[in-house]
């Protein structure tokens, strides 16, 4: 039966941050709204997260919402060649449709969101608020001064394993290959995921220029990545620390057990 309290959304995205937003929200809110978790498939990321989400559902306690898109069976590379572009100004369109699209078409009015923006993410959450004013949000990461490495250690703190990108020395536990990605990045891509670095390089050769990624620095001219020269490989090799920051939050979720 549906309840009737107001919802809170928690858009779960497989990553360390996102999962301490989702937990701090279900601690702060969990009594007194709905509190669901949502989490949108994505069949280019690595499988590893789906053991992350397995595992952080069991620590929230409840579960989480999977929503899919069928259309492009939730593949990035479906989508650029359907859709015959990668990104533009407006961003990239496997966000757009695999992320933003199914989530628009599942949500209800009245819904408040919970982002995992970081402490250093503050500008990002405020430019989407001032965009975005008939969207209520919320970002508990914020709110607690919580960085992205605070989140990695409460996570490890909760006995759960950061998912394997982490690991690997990624930022993020985004696709393997992600087109937001710079050129060290994807050297590192090229590396360490050939398969997934070749299915982007057959994009490129499938749909032209238009769907380059980079630019040469010197004439700004765009290039494939084919063309990716050899040069600085790029990963987070920071290991996860915390702050005294995360021990408040912490403090907060082990008050409302």
């Amino acid at each position: 039966m549906p309840s009737d309290k107001p919802r809170i959304v928690c858009q779960f995205s497989c990553g360390a941050a996102s999962a301490v937003a989702t937990k701090l929200a279900i601690a702060q809110y969990g009594a007194t709204h709905e509190v669901v978790i949502v989490n949108a498939y994505l069949a280019n990321e690595h499988p590893d997260n789906r053991r992350f989400a397995d595992e952080c559902e069991a620590w929230f306690g409840q579960p989480i919402t999977v929503l899919r898109n069928e259309k492009y069976g939730a593949d990035i590379i479906q989508v650029f060649n359907r859709e015959r572009y990668i990104k533009n100004r407006y961003g990239a369109c496997c966000t757009k449709l695999l992320k933003r699209r199914v989530l628009d078409q599942w949500k209800q009015p009245g819904d408040v969101m919970v982002f995992g923006f970081t402490a250093e993410e503050r500008g990002r959450f405020e430019e989407f608020c001032e965009r975005n004013p008939d969207r209520p949000a919320i970002a508990p990461l914020i709110e607690r001064g919580l960085g992205k490495e605070d989140c990695k250690a409460m996570v490890e703190r909760a006995g759960i394993d950061i998912p394997v990108m982490y690991r690997m020395g990624y930022d993020n536990a985004n696709c393997i290959g992600c087109v937001k990605g710079g050129e060290g990045y994807f050297r590192a891509i090229r590396e360490d995921f050939p398969e997934q670095f070749e299915a982007l390089c057959k994009v490129q050769d499938t749909l032209g220029s238009g769907a380059f990624l980079h630019r040469h620095r010197d004439t700004n001219v765009r290039f494939s990545l084919r063309d990716l020269g050899d040069g600085p490989v790029r990963r987070n090799e920071k290991i996860p620390a915390c702050s005294f920051f995360c021990e408040l939050a912490e403090a907060d979720i082990i008050a409302s057990a």
